[in-house]
């Protein structure tokens, strides 16, 4: 017995010295997919990369998921720990993950898979109560992955909305060419069924936001930003960052109504968002961070918040007041708000520094006090869990009237309102659904009494339980370790398939190359051959109980675990259209030279990076190996700090780096 111990052990360790950890080693992420459950904050997938960093770096597909505990404290932000996930869950960038925190499940939509080697779409969900992946019973036949479109969850209603978006041979197995879409995917996660949703008109857009807010009859989703084919062909444009799109989720209507501002923000890509509301919800206000460009340039490293119901675009950072010099342009990065108070920023591409890592010792992360509630009175801070109230910030008080708890005096547009049922829906107070889970949830306080009554025994009981505990775990340890051996050896096999092409490939800058074929054909989420927009529902999600869920179980052990158009009055009626209706969608060349296995072509003159001083890109470029040796990883050296807000530019962690 103690030689196959043994045995295994070293087996186990000798198989496990290749693997990289990515807490300990954390360099960078971006094109990661985050959410929020309870108190924690959940990471899943993207791209990461090593240090040493150079324009020659590599792109990493994420393997891993981990959370943000944000009750425990890491210099000043959540502690991240890994959790269960294996080859079997696809890994993806570009996703969404949609909480259902009434179920305490998070489901994971879209992407596209790091090694152009996508599989068929199966909705997979993480089970936050039993830590493990399954698939979900959905009727996923003719649904498609889509990839860097709009994504958000809207609890009271337990449903997932995910608009625009590309469709490649990344995210669709075999799936020519390219192809932005126009409409909108929703899931039900209690009927457990998928729906095609129109969207605003019939121009194809991707890469912008989507956020959700808590308005009128029944919430709205506000879309903007990204890139649009407004011309029928393939000719890129920007969708104005002064045009806003809103969905009326109670009414199946969508809107679309100008912004202004005494400045605007420029046209961009791959930015993240979030949003708070005064108290007396006279104000919605949406904060946005960074980006990439969509003509030439490297990106953005700003913050601009968009006010409603007012449509006044306001400049938060920097401005003169902040005295710090120009941000760090990046893109393809999160941002998730915590308690309508303080917005975690978490990752991204930064085009225009190649040499430092992203304050490891936080993994970074980023802290933006929405309504300056610290000490300081500072834009950036540190999280501070205790903070649960949101403060109107001066900057938006003196554009819109009020103060820090409302009161806001400017109520409409500048221009007007484009429609009247839009001014009403804002007018009205919205009032919350209380959502009950639709399956057993174990409680703490039924786990405590439980070993609380346990402890309660006598010595000799206790003795033999120990006992026969000791024989026990020691089979459980020997079983467990055989596990470790099997999935440490299927990890590496499932590798070395997958290095035609491999998943670690060389970095290239996210650029607007002209590239493989663009599609002007209607397309959506829904295959062509499907009639039907929904399913029969089904039962929800289960616990695990059948062995054959045990391969989607707990993974990783050797890290650390934690304890239409519109008419001429501006509104745009819902309306579902057959699959045989026809319209154009085109597609956005992203990403570098080469995709897809694409020949190479001249630049089209849209956003590229300065050259030799390019970061890795949201995307991997196929058919390029890395100088490496195949299955060497580099050597870990002292990482450089980079300080992506003022915050930690002048107050790096302590034995951080340099």
């Amino acid at each position: 017995m103690f030689s196959l111990i043994t045995f295994l052990l070293v087996s186990s360790v000798s198989l496990s010295i290749a693997q990289r950890d990515p807490l300990k080693e954390f360099c960078r992420i971006h094109g990661h997919q985050t959410s929020i459950v309870d108190r924690r904050l959940y990471i899943d997938g993207g791209l990461v990369n090593w240090s040493p960093l150079s324009a020659e770096s590599i792109n990493y597909t994420s393997t891993w998921l981990r959370y943000g505990d944000l009750d425990v404290d890491n210099e000043g932000f959540p502690q991240n720990y890994l959790l269960a996930k294996n080859e079997s869950v696809p890994s993806v960038h570009g996703g969404v993950l949609w909480p259902d925190a009434s179920n305490k499940i998070v489901y994971l939509y879209g992407g596209d898979y790091g090694n152009d080697k996508p599989e068929d779409f199966r909705l997979w969900y993480y089970d936050i109560v039993y830590d493990s992946w399954n698939m979900s019973n959905a009727s996923t036949t003719d649904i498609r992955r889509a990839a860097w479109g709009g994504g958000v969850a809207v609890q009271d209603y337990g449903r997932g909305y995910y608009y625009g978006g590309w469709l490649t041979n990344a995210s669709v197995p075999g799936y020519q060419p390219r192809t932005a879409l126009k409409n909108m995917l929703v899931y039900d996660m209690v009927a457990n069924t998928f729906r095609n949703q129109s969207g605003p008109d019939d121009i194809p857009r991707a890469e912008g936001v989507m956020i959700y807010l808590p308005v009128g009859d029944g919430g709205f989703l506000v879309y903007f930003g990204g890139i649009q084919f407004p011309y029928g062909n393939d000719t890129t444009a920007a969708l104005p960052m002064t045009d806003i799109f809103l969905f009326d989720i109670a009414n199946d209507n969508w809107y679309k109504q100008t912004a202004s501002g005494t400045e605007i923000p420029g046209d961009r890509r791959r930015f993240c968002a979030g949003a708070a509301w005064a108290d007396d919800r006279s104000s919605y206000n949406i904060y946005l961070y960074g980006g990439a460009s969509v003509g030439d340039g490297v990106g953005y490293g700003d913050v601009w918040i968009l006010s409603l119901p007012s449509f006044t675009w306001i400049k938060f950072y920097p401005t003169e007041a902040d005295g710090f010099g120009d941000p760090y342009p990046h893109h393809s990065l999160t941002c998730d708000v915590i308690e309508n108070s303080q917005m975690i920023i978490m990752g991204g591409s930064f085009p225009n520094h190649t040499d430092n890592c992203d304050v490891p010792s936080i993994y970074g992360q980023h802290g933006l006090d929405l309504g300056k509630a610290n000490s300081e009175g500072a834009k950036w801070a540190k999280f501070d869990p205790n903070v649960t109230m949101y403060n109107v910030p001066t900057e938006i008080a003196q554009s819109i009237g009020g103060g820090a708890s409302g009161g806001a005096t400017v109520l409409a547009p500048t221009g007007g309102w484009a429609h009247r049922d839009l001014q009403a829906e804002f007018e009205r107070p919205y009032t919350p659904t209380t959502r009950t889970p639709t399956r057993h949830i174990p409680t703490p306080t039924a786990a405590t009494s439980s070993a609380a009554a346990g402890a309660g025994g006598s010595n000799k009981k206790t003795i033999i339980a120990g006992a026969v505990g000791g024989v026990v775990g020691g089979l459980l340890l020997v079983v467990a370790v055989a596990v470790i051996c099997l999935c440490v050896r299927r990890r590496r096999r499932a590798n070395d398939n997958d290095r035609r092409p491999p998943s670690e490939l060389p970095s290239q800058p996210i650029s607007n190359m002209a590239g493989p074929p663009v599609s002007t054909q209607h397309d959506s989420y829904l295959s062509p051959s499907v009639t039907a927009y929904s399913h029969t529902p089904q039962g929800s999600p289960k616990p695990p109980s059948d062995p054959a869920w045990s391969q989607y179980g707990p993974a990783t052990p050797e890290y650390p675990r934690s304890p239409g158009i519109p008419d001429k009055s501006g509104v745009v009626h819902a309306h579902h259209r057959s699959l045989s209706d026809q319209s154009y969608n085109h597609s956005l060349q992203s990403s570098p030279v080469g995709y897809h296995d694409q020949p190479s072509r001249s630049p089209v003159g849209l956003a590229q990076e300065l050259p030799n001083v390019r970061s890795p890109p949201a995307q991997e470029m196929p058919n390029v190996r890395s100088p490496l040796s195949v299955g060497i990883q580099p050597k870990p050296q002292a990482a450089n700090i980079m300080g992506v807000d003022p915050y930690y530019a002048q107050h790096p962690p302590r034995g951080a780096g340099t």
